[in-house]
C-alpha cells in the first residue's frame, strides 16, 4: 500500500475506501467508546487516588510522573510505525493490554512492581491515544461526507460522543472506589478535625508537611487495596476483549499486512514524525494550551482530591466527589460537542478559561470546612465542565487544523499534554497548593494567547482564499 498525505490508499482504485453506511461508522465509534469506558473506569479512579493512597511513601504521584514520562518517550517513536504496522484496531488492542500490569501491581504496592508497570503503561498510552484519535477522526470525516456536513461538525460530534463515554468512566470507577474504601458501618462518616488541623487542608495544604494527627490521610487496609486491584484489573481485561473482538478495521487498512512495516512508513524520518510536526507554527503556538490540559487534569486528580477532599473528609469521599466531576464532564462533553456546530469553538474556549480562573481564585480564598459538603461537589462539577471543553475542543481543533497529518498531530497532542502531567505530578509532593494554582493560571494565560493567534491566522487565511477565488 502507498502512503499519501491523506493516509493509506487503495492499491487498485487509488481512492480512500469507505464503510458501507453511517450505521457501520457509528458501530465502530461505540465499540471504541465502550472499550475506553471499561479501561478508564479502572485507570482514572486509581489515578485520582494515587496521591491519597500512597502519600507517605511519595510513591503515588512519582509513579504517575513515570507513566507520563514514558508516554513522552513513546510519543516520539512508537505511534506512527505501530499504527502503520498493525493498523488502528490492533494498535488499540495491544496498547490497552499494557494497562493491565499497572492495575495488577496494586495487589502488592511496591516500587519494584509499580515502576516497571508504569513504564509499560506509558509506552502503550501514546499509541493508544494516537490510534484512537486517528480512527475517531477518520470515522468523523467519513460520517461528515456521508451526511454532507462539515468535517469540523463531524469531528466535534464524534469526539463529544467519545468523551461522554470516557468521562463517565469517572462515575463508575469512583462508585466502586467509594464503596470499597468506605469505613465499615457507614459510607458518610467524617472524623472531625481541630481548627489547627483543618487549616492545613485546602489552600493551606503542603504535602511535604507531615501531620500525624490527621488520620484521614492514612492508607487504607491491604484487603481494600486487593479488592480494588481485582475489580479494576478485570475491567482492563474486559476492555481488551471488547476492542479485540468487536472493533472493525478501517477499510483503508484491511489490506495491510499485519506485522510488516513498509520502508516508506518506518524510515527514521517518519518514526520521528512527532518531532518534525513541531515545525508547523500552529503546533508550536498550541503547545502551552495542550500542556495546560495535562496540568489542569493532574491538579484535579492529585491536588484537589488530596487537599480539599482526603485531608478534611477522608479518602473514601474522593470517589463521591469525583463522581460529580465525571458526570458533569460526560454530559458537557456531548452537549458542547453538539452546540459548537452552531456557535463555533471560540465561545467555548473563552468559557473554559473563565470557569478555571474563577475556580482557581476560589481555591486560593476558600475557607476549608467539614460542613456544607455540597460545596466540594459544586467545585468538582464546574471543574468537570471546564475539562469537558478542553478535552473535546482541543482534540477537535487538532483534527481540523492537521487533517493531513493526523498521527503526528495527535502524537504531539499526547506528548505535550503528558509533559503537563509530568510537571504537575513531579512537583505535587514538593510545592504548597497556592504555588501550583499560580502555575496553572500562568499556563492558561499563555495557552489562550497561543490559541487566539492560531484562530486569527486561520480566519485570515480563509478570508484571503475567498478573496482570491
Amino acid at each position: 500500500m502507498e502512503l499519501s498525505k491523506k493516509g493509506y490508499l487503495d492499491e487498485e482504485t487509488k481512492t480512500v475506501p469507505e464503510f458501507d453506511s453511517t450505521r457501520q461508522v457509528w458501530r465502530n465509534v461505540i465499540v471504541i467508546c465502550t472499550g475506553f469506558l471499561f479501561l478508564f473506569t479502572a485507570f482514572q479512579s486509581l489515578q485520582s487516588l494515587q496521591s491519597s493512597l500512597f502519600k507517605d511513601e511519595g510513591m503515588g504521584t512519582t509513579v504517575l510522573a513515570v507513566i507520563y514520562g514514558s508516554l513522552v518517550v513513546s510519543s516520539f517513536f512508537v505511534p506512527s510505525p505501530l499504527i502503520a504496522t498493525m493498523g488502528c484496531k490492533w494498535t488499540l488492542t495491544i496498547s490497552m493490554a499494557c494497562y493491565i500490569s499497572f492495575m495488577a501491581a496494586h495487589f502488592y504496592a511496591s516500587w519494584a512492581l509499580f515502576i516497571p508497570a508504569a513504564i509499560i503503561l506509558g509506552l502503550g498510552a501514546a499509541p493508544l491515544w494516537g490510534s484512537k484519535s486517528h480512527m475517531v477522526n477518520t470515522l468523523a470525516h467519513e460520517y461528515a461526507q456521508k451526511r454532507k456536513i462539515t468535517n469540523d461538525a463531524g469531528a466535534n460530534l464524534f469526539f463529544g460522543t467519545f468523551f461522554l463515554f470516557f468521562q463517565s468512566a469517572s462515575v463508575w470507577g469512583n462508585v466502586i472506589a467509594s464503596q470499597v474504601l468506605a469505613p465499615a458501618g457507614s459510607n458518610s462518616s467524617i472524623e472531625f478535625l481541630s481548627d489547627v488541623e483543618l487549616a492545613k487542608c485546602g489552600k493551606g495544604f503542603c504535602p511535604q508537611i507531615k501531620d500525624s494527627n490527621n488520620t484521614n490521610l492514612d492508607r487504607p487496609s491491604d484487603e481494600k487495596l486487593y479488592m480494588l486491584a481485582g475489580i479494576y484489573t478485570g475491567c482492563a481485561c474486559l476492555a481488551v476483549i471488547i476492542v479485540g473482538v468487536f472493533l472493525q478495521q478501517l477499510p483503508i487498512e484491511r489490506n495491510l499486512k499485519i506485522g510488516r512495516c513498509s520502508k516508506e512508513i518506518c524510515k527514521p524520518r517518519i518514526i520521528a514524525a512527532t518531532f518534525l510536526h513541531m515545525k508547523d507554527y500552529r503546533q508550536a503556538l498550541l503547545i502551552p494550551l495542550t500542556m495546560y490540559s495535562g496540568l489542569e487534569q493532574a491538579f484535579f486528580a492529585s491536588d484537589y482530591t488530596q487537599a480539599f477532599i482526603t485531608c478534611p473528609l477522608g479518602n473514601w469521599w474522593v470517589g463521591y466527589v469525583v463522581i460529580c466531576y465525571g458526570a458533569m464532564n460526560a454530559c458537557c462533553s456531548l452537549l458542547f460537542g453538539k452546540l459548537v456546530q452552531y456557535v463555533g469553538r471560540i465561545p467555548f474556549f473563552v468559557l473554559g478559561a473563565l470557569i478555571n480562573i474563577a475556580l482557581v481564585t476560589t481555591f486560593l480564598t476558600f475557607q476549608i470546612t467539614q460542613e456544607n459538603l455540597y460545596i466540594y461537589f459544586i467545585l468538582a462539577g464546574f471543574w468537570g465542565m471546564a475539562d469537558a471543553i478542553w478535552q473535546t475542543q482541543i482534540n477537535a481543533l487538532y483534527g481540523v487544523l492537521f487533517k493531513d497529518s493526523h498521527e503526528a498531530a495527535f502524537s504531539n497532542y499526547r506528548l505535550w499534554e503528558s509533559i503537563g502531567f509530568i510537571i504537575a505530578f513531579g512537583y505535587q509532593s514538593r510545592l504548597c497548593l497556592p504555588i501550583k494554582a499560580y502555575i496553572l493560571l500562568a499556563f492558561l494565560g499563555l495557552g489562550i494567547m497561543g490559541f487566539s493567534i492560531v484562530e486569527w491566522q486561520e480566519r485570515r487565511n480563509k478570508t484571503n482564499k475567498m478573496n482570491v477565488n
